[in-house]
C-alpha cells in the first residue's frame, strides 16, 4: 500500500470538494442532521442532498472547483 499516493487522493478529493473548511462544514451539517428528529429514510435523504453541495448550507460563495493552497 503506497500511502503517498493515497495521501495525494486525498488531498485532491479534499481540493475537489472546496478545502478544509468546506470539509468542516460538511461534516458539521451531516452531524445537524443526524442529531434531528424524524425517521432514518428521512434523514438519509437529507444527507444525500447535503452532500450535493459543498460547504455550508445555501453558502453562496461555496467553491465550484479545486483551490489552491499557498
Amino acid at each position: 500500500m503506497n500511502l503517498g499516493k493515497l495521501a495525494g487522493q486525498a488531498k485532491k478529493l479534499i481540493d475537489k470538494r472546496g478545502g478544509i473548511k468546506s470539509v468542516e462544514e460538511d461534516a458539521m451539517e451531516l452531524k445537524n442532521i443526524a442529531g434531528e428528529k424524524g425517521s432514518l429514510g428521512d434523514k438519509a435523504k437529507a444527507a444525500a442532498d447535503a452532500i450535493k453541495d459543498p460547504g455550508a448550507p445555501g453558502d453562496p460563495a461555496a467553491p465550484t472547483g479545486p483551490t489552491t493552497h499557498p
